[in-house]
């Protein structure tokens, strides 16, 4: 696509790409669990989460935690502890079964019968580049309407969907400067 950024922070600029500002926000309004996995109180909510429903058991083995039943019961009875193998799989299948249980509740909120949400995009950090090299960027903000696409690659954690489906479906909203907001410092937006 025409205005992508090859050598992104040559001069000295600092950001991070529009769509992973957008993973984050959503990440934020998906509320997970906030105390660490290595903690016993944020395991234990994490194994409840995934086990408290056939549906969420079904969607944890899905997303690639495949230790029996007994060994569940195991760690929830606290008679023995996952290793940390094991941690890193419970979480990104708390992850995983997390951002698709709220993705459709998150998919009326932005979209809000056709009406969109109202996203801030704050330009990148340009402080550190030479005053002959430095862009004029301002503070923008666009009303998105269309964020099925969007959603679904934050809900199946797929990067260059969701890089593709931010910049064809939000950014290029921009008009002709579209392309000086691929990098970004924040994306804000509630829904």
């Amino acid at each position: 696509m025409p205005e992508r950024n090859i050598e992104f922070g040559k001069f000295g600029a600092s950001g991070i790409k529009g769509h992973e500002a957008v993973a984050r926000q959503l990440d934020r309004l998906a509320g997970f669990i906030a105390t660490p996995i290595t903690q016993r109180r944020g395991l234990l909510a994490r194994l409840n989460y995934l086990t408290r429903t056939d549906h969420s058991r079904a969607a944890a083995r899905e997303a690639g935690l495949t230790v029996t039943d007994r060994t569940l019961r195991a760690w929830l009875e606290g008679r023995r502890n996952p290793s940390h193998k094991n941690l890193a799989r419970i979480e990104s299948a708390y992850l995983v079964v997390r951002r698709h249980n709220v993705a459709r509740y998150l998919l009326a909120r932005l979209n809000r019968e056709g009406r969109g949400t109202r996203v801030e995009f704050h330009p990148l950090n340009q402080s550190q580049v030479p005053r002959p090299q430095q862009r004029a960027l301002s503070f923008r903000t666009l009303n998105v309407r269309h964020w099925d696409r969007i959603v679904e690659a934050w809900a199946d954690d797929d990067d260059e969907a969701l890089d593709d489906a931010w910049v064809s479906d939000a950014t290029v909203d921009l008009g002709s400067e579209w392309g000086q907001y691929e990098y970004v410092t924040n994306i804000g937006f509630a829904a």
